[in-house]
Formats: C-alpha cells, sequence, structure tokens
C-alpha cells in the first residue's frame, strides 16, 4: 500500500493546467504525468470536474498504480467547471453537445494527440461517446459510467427543468444540491432519518458550492437538448467497457446501451448498493474489469506490486468466470463491491 501511494504521489508531482481555446471557447485541462505515455481522457458529469468526480478512483491506490504507470491522464473540464471558474458571460451562446464533443478534438489536436482512451461519467460519457461516434479513428476505447445515449426522457427532461429554473433564479440552492446529489449517489451514501451522509457526499456538496451557477445551467441545457445516438453506436468499433450502479437512476439506459453495441467489442458491469459515479462511490469495484480491460491492450500495472496481498486485484481475488477470454479477453458479469476477507 505503501509502495502505491508513493507511485501515485511520485506521478502527479508532474501536473499543469493548460487552458485550450477552441472553436467553441475556452476549456480547462489538468494533464497528470508523463506526457509520452499513452494519453487518457476524463470527462465529468454535470456540475463537476475532475476534483469532484474522478478523485475517488485516482487517489485509490491500485488504481494510480493501474492508470498511472501507463497513461499520461487528461482532465478535461466542462466550459466553466475547472477550479476557480469565473462566471462565463450570458451573451455567449450555449454550446451543443456537438460543440462540446469538438472541443475535445481541438483538445487532442493541441497537445498532438493520436487516439485515446476515454473514460466518462454520465454527462461526459454521452459527450465522449458523441466524440468517439463523430472521430472514430481517435478513440481506442471508451470505459463508461452510467452513460446517456438516448434524448432524454419524460422524467429527466421535467428533473432537468426544475434545475434551470432553480438555477436560473436562485443559483446553486439546496435544492439544485439535493437533485444533483440524488443524480450522482445512492440513497445508501446519501444518508436518511437514521444514517447520516457520508463523507464522499458531504465533500461533494462542498464542492458544488464553488461552482459558478450560469455555468452549470450551460451544461444543463446543452445535455438537455442531446440527440439520440443509438444508431451511431452500431458504427463504435473501439473497445467499451460500461459500469453502472444498480440504484443509478441511469441503469435502464445502460442496459439499452449496452444491448445496442457490438458485442464482440463491449462488457457490462453493473455494480451493486451503488449509484450513477461509481468512481467516487465503489472505485474499487472498477479495479477488477479494467485492469483486464486494459490487458487486451498490452497495458499492465507495474510487476513489483502485483504481489501486494491487501490489493483486491490479486489473482486470489479474481472470480474464476473472469477469467474466461470471451469477446475482449474477458467475461465480465455483475461483481460485488464488498471483497471477502476469507482465504
Amino acid at each position: 500500500m505503501i509502495v502505491n501511494c508513493c507511485l501515485y504521489l511520485t506521478e502527479t508531482l508532474f501536473t499543469q493546467e493548460h487552458i485550450v481555446r477552441t472553436g467553441c471557447g475556452s476549456v480547462s485541462v489538468i494533464v497528470y504525468g508523463d506526457q509520452d505515455k499513452p494519453a487518457l481522457v476524463t470527462y465529468p458529469d454535470l456540475a463537476l470536474n475532475h476534483m469532484s468526480c474522478f478523485q475517488g478512483l485516482f487517489f485509490c491506490p491500485e488504481a494510480a498504480s493501474l492508470l498511472l504507470h501507463n497513461f499520461c491522464i487528461y482532465h478535461i473540464s466542462p466550459p466553466g467547471h475547472e477550479l476557480g471558474a469565473a462566471a462565463i458571460c450570458h451573451d455567449n451562446p450555449v454550446p451543443s453537445v456537438d460543440d462540446l464533443a469538438d472541443q475535445i478534438l481541438d483538445v487532442l489536436n493541441y497537445f498532438r494527440l493520436d487516439a485515446v482512451m476515454c473514460i466518462g461519467v454520465t454527462a461526459g460519457a454521452y459527450i465522449l461517446t458523441l466524440f468517439a461516434i463523430k472521430y472514430r479513428e481517435r478513440v481506442l476505447g471508451l470505459i463508461l459510467v452510467s452513460p446517456l445515449c438516448k434524448a432524454p426522457s419524460w422524467t429527466e427532461w421535467l428533473c432537468n427543468k426544475v434545475m434551470s429554473n432553480l438555477l436560473y433564479f436562485y443559483g446553486m440552492c439546496g435544492l439544485v444540491k439535493e437533485c444533483l446529489l440524488y443524480r450522482y449517489f445512492s440513497k445508501e451514501v446519501r444518508g436518511y432519518a437514521e444514517v447520516p451522509e457520508s463523507d464522499i457526499v458531504q465533500a461533494c456538496r462542498r464542492l458544488l458550492d464553488e461552482r459558478q451557477s450560469i455555468n452549470v445551467l450551460r451544461f444543463l441545457q446543452a445535455i438537455d437538448r442531446r440527440p439520440d445516438i443509438t444508431e451511431g453506436l452500431k458504427t463504435l468499433k473501439c473497445r467499451t467497457l460500461i459500469f453502472v450502479g444498480e440504484n443509478s437512476p441511469y441503469h435502464s439506459e445502460a442496459l439499452h446501451m449496452t444491448g445496442k453495441l457490438d458485442r464482440r467489442y463491449s462488457a457490462l458491469v453493473e455494480v451493486q448498493a451503488c449509484g450513477s459515479m461509481v468512481t467516487e462511490e465503489q472505485p474499487h469495484a472498477m479495479l477488477i474489469p479494467v485492469e483486464y480491460f486494459l490487458i487486451g491492450y498490452g497495458l499492465y500495472r507495474p510487476s513489483q506490486i502485483n504481489g501486494s496481498p491487501r490489493s483486491p486485484l490479486s489473482p486470489s481475488c479474481i472470480a474464476p468466470e473472469l477469467l474466461s477470454p470471451e469477446s475482449m479477453g474477458l467475461k465480465l458479469k455483475p461483481i460485488k463491491t464488498r471483497l471477502s476477507t476469507k482465504r
């Protein structure tokens, strides 16, 4: 565990923020690691950035050893969602989802990146999927967490309309934050009468206070106007790994999306007792599937920590059915997120 943490801290010392000018305004990109390594691009959900959407995953030592050993990380924030962002001028046109996908292309060209691996959460997963449909040759693989692919349902449309009005008139008020926390987390961590909010929910609530309401509203409007991209999924040839919490409001959407993807190149992991943001609520549930997904690209964890007895990636913790080669070289089934300590 200490070795893992040291590796993570050593790698993340090479961190820099870049403001990239695109055809639709500027975006913030946080770069972690050695830029000579293959690129891993992340895109967060609504009202989030890399600190509030991916910190749980990248602060998990085993995930850090796997991802930072193999990739340089490029955290793209939606316009105005970066730390310390100023309010975007009301006169600026609201970008479409196509505009946001095209911004990713501008970012890749700015850093002279060819094909990249992508991780996105919910709205961010939609943007990255749209990018992969439009620019297939620029995407090596997709890791999507509680993704969207259809136009908003009536229920989502109504919720988005309520949030839009609240953001416009009252800013990031308590009710907006409750709607967002419901979107992100399961009831188990949000808390209820007898159970207090978990630390990750309290931290997320504080980070939401830092968002400029107009910036969140603009991203919400873009996502609310998104088209159905189901037909485009059939054109994807990159490998796709989908995670979804069984308590996510977008659980059925993830199942729909999985059913439309080519089964030879896709796999689904349903995470028990979890909401949409698996990266924060149950990051350990992602470790084994992601590791085996990356093996298909010839990418591995550094050998010096393979023998860690505490690591949930230890072979003794891997269910036999996960070792059966199928489609991408692995067979993924719904997994339990609490590993047994029995040997």
